[in-house]
């Protein structure tokens, strides 16, 4: 009889190792020989579609710019930062970084000049490559104010071609012999990437990414993910930003592989690119899958066609559970019924979707912060599965994933080959293998305390089911404890309440307090409709907050909250903020995670306000 026992330790085996002498330049150059013509890469053609770069055409303008760089004076192991919006040029001084024997330090583009000079002062970076005058203008700000170390520290541009080429132009008469020494000069254990940490739980930390958990992470990530990512010629539109290690990751898991990457710099775009590049997966945040699920509602309804909509997401839903409870052994799948239902929503509502998606869309992944299961199982129910995986800036990223005929929904899936996931005694999720990071730059405090027995601790709480599959709880520092001594996990029950449509964001609090409460804000973007469907005519934010029709709609996201939890774990009372939380605000990360601390320090007096008699 098969075990249901939950399991404290999970291992895939690892099914390829690297030659310790190599980096991730090698798998470039390995797929440069292999398949000199085959695009890896398409760029924007000015009129709406797209054109082809080889594999051997990058190549070539990488070992330009890397010679570029060589003639600036760039040197084996020194750091060189990047700051610019998610482009094809991003790829290049990327791979153009590592062909030298640098270490690329990637600062988000919606960063402000105090956090950049603070990165710039701490990683000791020597040159800042920059996507535009706006960001270039932000980091001379920047370095001007961190002192005269950092102000001598260059700023050149590098979005577009004629930039590139004038990096390059520092190149001429740098022998390819000096290119090759440089190329060379890295072996797997050595520092590839500087990746600071989103500072959710305090001061952003220089997080040192190796070639081997870049490149060994991908050369074992790759078989895992086969059906995902395709085996013959297949794209991918990545519009998350290039600063985030995910994106950065699976970048170069599709360079190494030959997948076809094109990339959307801004969401203005995002809806055009889609449609004209027409990608066959797609790699996104939790957040992007809320605004198209909760968009295509909201689309609905103002033609007149909710009530379709509804029965069609109702069908979606239970057939992807079906599918799910198939997978699990608990019970038979779809009946006939669900099928002839599913089959009559795909041609009225569901093609639609697809369209919104590209077209060509069969797989999407979701990372960076948990993803509500009901979206996920929608998604998937209409024939674009949605696989969830997890990973942490310091484990490179993907460290565990849903995969095609491995998926649990609501979990976030299997540990990837060469990985082990432990569960400590306290609930604390434990994390071994190649993509491990090597350690915090210069904080070997940090270092040594994020570590015990060999894996890292990540701070998460978490649970292993009988099979493997790794679900997510809450972190250990978010854990409430009331007045009352009930531990709460405030992420499952955010994560329903920023289901509903109006929802933007959920903060649920009640630590050391006699009941749990929550600040709620609304979607600005979804207000406007939702008011003219309700007859509420047009209401502001600040109208919004105080409206009983929108009082009693959050009230039912916070119902179906409280029907998972206890009573003692419901919750009691609710305010609605008439503000936004947003990055530029400093509450939201660029990868759209919460800054609990900051939102709850920022809304003190609205907290107390909760509880007040």
């Amino acid at each position: 009889m098969t075990s249901t026992e939950p399991l404290t330790e999970a291992t895939t085996e690892q099914v390829v190792q690297l030659d310790p002498s190599t980096n991730v330049t090698d798998g470039v150059l390995a797929l440069e020989e292999a398949s000199p013509e085959r695009p890896v890469y398409a760029v924007p053609n000015g009129s709406g579609g797209w054109v082809d770069v080889s594999i051997r055409s990058f190549v070539a303008q990488v070992r330009a710019v890397a010679k570029g760089l060589l003639g600036l004076g760039i040197e084996p192991g020194q750091r060189v930062a990047v700051m610019s919006p998610t482009c094809y040029s991003w790829a290049v001084v990327d791979q153009a970084i590592w062909f030298v024997g640098g270490v690329s330090v990637p600062i988000y583009e919606t960063s402000s000049s105090r956090q950049v000079g603070d990165l710039l002062a701490d990683s000791g970076a020597v040159l800042v490559l920059t996507g535009g005058d706006e960001i270039a203008a932000t980091v001379r700000t920047a370095v001007e104010q961190v002192g005269d170390e950092t102000a001598q520290v260059p700023v050149r541009g590098m979005r577009t071609h004629q930039e590139l080429e004038a990096i390059a132009a520092y190149g001429v008469g740098v022998e390819a012999a000096a290119l090759e020494r440089a190329r060379t000069a890295a072996g797997l254990d050595d520092v590839a990437t500087l990746v600071y940490t989103s500072g959710t739980t305090g001061r952003p930390k220089g997080v040192r990414i190796t070639h081997r958990n870049l490149a060994e992470g991908a050369a074992n990530l790759m078989p895992f993910v086969r059906e995902i990512v395709g085996e013959g010629p297949s794209r991918t539109l990545l519009f998350l930003p290039l600063a985030h290690v995910l994106a950065r990751a699976v970048q170069l898991i599709c360079l190494h592989r030959g997948v076809q990457v094109a990339h959307s710099p801004s969401t203005a775009t995002l809806a055009q690119d889609l449609a004209s590049f027409r990608p066959r997966w797609l790699l996104g945040v939790p957040r992007v899958f809320e605004k198209v699920y909760h968009g295509a509602a909201a689309a609905a309804e103002a033609a007149g066609k909710g009530r379709i909509f509804e029965a069609a997401r109702r069908t979606a839903v239970e057939y992807s559970r079906a599918l799910d409870d198939a997978a699990a052994g608990r019970g038979p799948g779809p009946s006939v019924g669900l099928k002839a239902r599913r089959a009559l929503f795909s041609r009225l509502v569901y093609a639609k979707l697809h369209a919104r998606l590209g077209g060509s869309a069969e797989y999407m992944i979701s990372g960076a912060s948990p993803l509500n299961p009901e979206i996920a199982h929608f998604f998937t129910g209409i024939g674009v599965p949605v696989k969830e995986g997890y990973g942490l800036t310091e484990t490179t990223a993907p460290i565990t994933l849903n995969i095609p005929g491995a998926t649990r929904i609501g979990s976030v899936g299997l540990p990837v080959p060469g990985t082990t996931v432990r569960i400590a005694e306290d609930g604390e999720v434990l994390l071994a293998g190649p993509v491990v990071f090597d350690g915090y730059d210069h904080h070997e405090d940090a270092t040594a305390e994020a570590f015990v027995d060999g894996f890292f601790r990540t701070g998460d709480l978490g649970a292993l089911d009988a099979d493997g599959f790794l679900s997510i709880t809450g972190r250990k520092k978010e854990l409430l404890v009331t007045a009352g001594g009930k531990n709460v996990h405030p992420a499952p029950l955010e994560e329903t309440v920023r289901a509903h449509r109006l929802v933007a964001q959920a903060v649920v609090v009640g630590d050391d307090r006699p009941f749990v409460s929550a600040l709620v804000t609304l979607d600005a973007e979804a207000l406007p409709a939702w008011c003219a469907e309700q007859g509420a005519g047009e209401l502001s934010l600040e109208q919004a907050c105080t409206d009983d029709r929108v009082r009693a709609a959050v009230q039912t996201a916070v119902d179906e909250a409280n029907a998972t939890v206890s009573r003692a774990e419901s919750i009691r009372r609710v305010r609605i903020l008439d503000v936004e939380l947003t990055e530029e605000s400093g509450h939201l990360t660029p990868s759209m995670k919460l800054q609990r601390h900051k939102v709850i320090a920022d809304f003190a007096e609205d907290v107390e306000a909760l509880y007040a008699r």
